[in-house]
């Protein structure tokens, strides 16, 4: 008997980790049979998919014995206008009360094989590290970066309603955004290397859940996102995939899961992504033209000072300059009509002529209106 109880404990221990290391990855392909992507985890069918080049594709058929999912082709991304952002040399930066965002990680062990030495660890993995420089990279920009380091383990099931409590708190600070940080697990590390700017670096995936009531924002925030990056980072965004869970995206319409790399990628590599990331969150949420960037807090309202806080939306500019010539013009009308009237009245009768001929041509706006 105490040898099956010290069996069960020691699985209770082990299985964990040994669960997390048997992770899905199932093969994405049109309808062709051409390789788009792969996804860790299930595809379901309704599934879509944002490829990097702005393709946007729908599972249709879903095969579990091969762990291949079919998708059709829909057409081009209906991808949001970014052109203000060639506009911000020339164009002052919209004014915004407060930039803040938040972070946590929801698979606390995530971690990867080159420089944590493993691709899980119980505890803080490598994870937090990525968490914590795109932290930074968001506060060298200005932004006040709420991180949390609470832990969700294990690597199952019932991580998202663990970390469910930390997103609950973090929300209540009022971020403009919050953002759940992972790494991939798909074992090509290809899949995530490119290079940026002359240098080598990781991709990062954006995945959206589509079984909540905020998806259609969450979806058009991780499309800002990508637009902006594609414009100032080009081969810095990865793709988007809207999967069939929620992610705790219910909570905010601004969330959106960050996959920064792979667990086979070297983390220097992905460590090097994070400033890039960081600098087209910003942009996405607060750079620009008043009104380009689409940006509030969580809870969906405007701001009065930008759309980053919670008051109503101010226009940049309130011009008043037309009807301040009209004014003028109104005037210059009135004494034109008077010289007039002084004139036609051969300067005889004294005032009270000149008063009766100004009021018959103002129609008696202005004197003593004429008798009938």
């Amino acid at each position: 008997m105490k040898k099956l109880l010290m069996f069960a404990l020691v699985l209770a221990v082990f299985l964990p980790s040994f669960s997390s290391a048997q992770t899905l990855v199932y093969t994405l392909v049109d309808q062709q049979g051409n390789v788009l992507t792969h996804i860790c985890g299930e595809c379901d069918v309704g599934d879509e998919y944002i490829s990097h080049d702005n393709q946007h594709y729908r599972v249709e058929q879903v095969d579990t014995a091969s762990q291949t999912a079919v998708a059709q082709h829909l057409g081009s991304a209906d991808m949001p206008d970014v052109s203000w952002l060639s506009m911000e040399d020339s164009q002052p930066v919209a004014s915004v009360g407060q930039k803040k965002i938040a972070l946590y990680c929801t698979h606390s062990d995530e971690s990867y094989e080159k420089g944590d030495g493993t691709e899980s660890k119980q505890g803080n993995g490598g994870i937090y590290d990525v968490a914590g420089a795109f932290g930074s990279a968001l506060e060298d920009l200005g932004v006040t970066v709420e991180r949390s380091d609470a832990t969700h383990l294990p690597h199952d099931a019932g991580a998202y309603r663990r970390s469910r409590q930390t997103a609950v708190e973090l929300l209540k600070g009022q971020p403009n955004a919050i953002f759940d940080i992972h790494r991939d697990g798909i074992p090509n590390p290809g899949e995530y290397r490119t290079t940026v700017g002359n240098e080598e670096m990781s991709m990062v995936r954006l995945l959206v859940g589509k079984s909540n009531q905020n998806k259609d924002a969450n979806l058009s925030f991780a499309k800002q996102i990508k637009a902006v990056a594609d414009k100032t980072y080009p081969g810095l965004i990865k793709d988007i995939y809207m999967g069939k869970g929620t992610y705790n995206q219910d909570l905010a319409p601004r969330s959106v899961l960050l996959e920064f790399g792979t667990h086979t990628l070297p983390k220097e590599l992905v460590v090097k992504s994070t400033k890039p990331m960081a600098e087209s969150v910003y942009k996405a949420l607060f750079g620009g033209v008043i009104g380009s960037a689409g940006t509030s807090d969580v809870t969906g309202r405007s701001s009065a000072k930008g759309e980053a806080n919670g008051e109503e939306l101010t226009p940049a500019t309130k011009d008043n300059s037309g009807s301040g010539w009209i004014l003028w013009l109104v005037l210059a009308l009135v004494a034109g009509l008077g010289i007039f009237a002084l004139l036609s009245t051969g300067g005889k009768g004294g005032m009270h002529k000149w008063g009766r001929s100004f009021s018959e041509m103002t129609g008696g706006l202005f004197g003593k209106k004429p008798r009938e």
